[in-house]
């Protein structure tokens, strides 16, 4: 946990630091800044809009008596990816950015059932039926 803790306080930060030295030095300081700030501005637009499209299938599966489940979980991730985009950074914006797209939302999906259920010991836990993407269970 020490180590894992480590790379995220003191590792990620320089390997951001060397990217957007790397990137100032290539291109110049005015279009690094450029780019950096557009990746933040654009990703918290785009996290906004689908953020607010979400709520709306949220609201219009509790309306058609359904369990939005695996919405839930994506709105979770939509606020981890604007966080995420806040940061200043190369890295942490193309996490951000990928988190935005539904293949990197379904990927992380897959890789946190992987983890639940590693923890939880059985294949068809409670965890398994949120995180699915088949789960589909209507509220009496």
């Amino acid at each position: 946990m020490l180590l894992r803790l480590l790379l995220l306080f003191i590792l990620i930060p320089l390997f951001e630091l060397y990217a957007l030295l790397t990137l100032g030095a290539h291109f110049g300081a005015l279009p690094t800044l450029a780019i950096i700030l557009g990746t933040g501005v654009i990703g918290a637009f785009l996290a906004r809009i689908q953020g607010l499209s979400l709520l709306g299938e949220i609201q219009g599966d509790l309306q058609a008596g359904r369990v939005p489940a695996v919405k839930m979980i994506d709105g979770l991730i939509l606020f981890c990816a604007g966080v995420i985009l806040l940061i200043p950074g190369l890295f942490t914006d193309i996490l951000g950015l990928l988190l935005l797209t539904p293949m990197g939302r379904k990927g992380l999906r897959a890789y946190l059932k992987g983890v639940f259920m590693h923890h939880r010991g059985h294949p068809k836990g409670t965890f398994y039926t949120i995180l699915s993407d088949e789960h589909e269970r209507h509220i009496p």
